[in-house]
């Protein structure tokens, strides 16, 4: 092909000196024209037709090819894989601008092929998200760690490459420098050593809401990458984990709640223990008036009573050897009886109200129960409502709720 150059210039008359640069440049113009043509035809003829074809199809796998540009980095293989094609056959092997040319199509198409494995790994990953059940598998790291092999390997061929050595002359020299690159990659190799450990034990998986104060992270799990977990925080925030940490150090995973479809309720009433006093039988009787009390107050006075005539044939109530109801302990069952009935309340699950230890603020009484919901909003709302009915009828048990004094008090006071 030079040959039929050189003479077709030598026909044109151009001068012997510049014969040799002018067939070096027409030669040039023709692998660029091919080689742009070629690209050109596969990107927006063969890519384009491509796409219409795969958006058509009723699978959703070959999306993927497109989402990652997978297509479009096999195209961008062509125009080099046509320099390598045409440079033997325009310009003699001895040219300096032949090896020039075919060392750069070699280390680009090295390049781009790395890249398109790079795209295929990701193809990869998109389909596992989406159809694996249970995504316990570490594939973020062992496809970081992929692609790090595979960029690894390109550079020493493209070292080899530049330098004419075999890439076997070059891996020989690495086995000196292994403690160096230990020492280089320890972090990766911490995380991947770590990956597989979250793995195998399934401590954590995308989608997972977990908190780890150390690090100020409370959220959802986004991404397990190979050297870092990112958690997007209820505030929007993005923090980044070292993803060592979630088996050096503690945290707390809410899975298992989300799959039992029930939230905690673990919050506290505190009670003036100047309020607690013995009910009046005029008193239990206007209880007994209440739906929720009918049938426990029955029963309790019932019971009381033939306690009552065991310890004393007195069953004056006055007496301090006699059993009485307390409106604290009457309150307690009104509590347990009200979220044994509410729709909101898990019933197979604890529910309890229990009394904690006296404080100098009073006598807190506790709610431990499981709203019916895992959704915040929702959670919080039932959680609410639960405690406003309380705080509201607690005066009826003849009971207060402690709060410090305000300028309100004071002011009643005064009066």
């Amino acid at each position: 092909m030079n040959e039929l150059i050189t003479n077709w210039l030598m026909d044109l008359g151009v001068s012997s000196s510049y014969l040799e640069m002018s067939a070096v440049g027409i030669g040039l113009l023709i692998i660029l024209f091919f080689s742009t043509l070629s690209y050109y035809i596969a990107k927006n003829q063969i890519l384009n037709l491509a796409h219409k074809v795969i958006i058509k199809t009723k699978n959703t796998w070959d999306d993927a090819l497109i989402e990652h540009n997978v297509l479009t980095h096999l195209t961008s293989l062509l125009p080099f894989i046509l320099v390598l094609f045409l440079t033997p056959l325009i310009f003699p092997a001895e040219l300096l601008i032949a090896e020039i040319l075919t060392l750069f199509a070699k280390i680009l198409l090295t390049f781009q092929v790395a890249r398109s494995i790079s795209a295929l790994l990701n193809v990869g990953k998109s389909l596992y998200h989406e159809t694996a059940k249970q995504k316990y598998l570490p594939l973020n790291a062992i496809i970081q760690v992929f692609k790090l092999v595979v960029y690894l390997v390109t550079a020493i061929i493209i070292i080899s490459l530049i330098l004419n050595r075999s890439p076997i002359y070059l891996l020989s020299g690495l086995g000196a420098l292994t403690a160096v690159l230990i020492l280089v990659f320890q972090d990766t190799i911490k995380g991947l050593v770590a990956s597989i450990q979250i793995s195998a034990n399934k401590m954590v998986v995308a989608g997972d809401w977990i908190e780890l104060p150390k690090y100020g992270a409370d959220g959802d799990v986004i991404e397990i990458g190979l050297n870092t977990v990112k958690v997007e925080n209820f505030d929007k925030t993005i923090t980044t984990v070292p993803t060592y940490a979630l088996i050096s150090d503690s945290f707390k995973n809410w899975r298992n709640m989300y799959h039992t479809g029930a939230r905690r309720i673990k919050r506290t009433l505190i009670i003036d223990i100047a309020s607690i006093d013995f009910y009046s039988l005029e008193q239990v009787d206007f209880l007994a008036n209440t739906s929720l009390l009918k049938s426990y107050l029955v029963d309790k006075k019932q019971k009381l009573e033939n306690e009552n005539k065991s310890i004393s044939q007195d069953d004056s109530p006055n007496k301090m050897n006699t059993r009485q109801l307390t409106n604290i302990g009457t309150f307690r069952a009104y509590i347990e009886m009200y979220l044994n009935q509410s729709q909101n309340i898990r019933s197979d699950l604890t529910c309890m109200v229990r009394q904690l230890p006296a404080t100098a603020s009073g006598l807190p009484l506790e709610l431990y129960c499981f709203a019916n919901t895992t959704g915040w909003v929702e959670y919080e709302a039932i959680q609410a409502d639960i405690f406003d009915h309380l705080f509201a009828i607690a005066p009826q048990f003849h009971l207060r709720v402690f709060q410090h004094p305000t300028g309100f008090d004071w002011q009643k006071s005064a009066r």
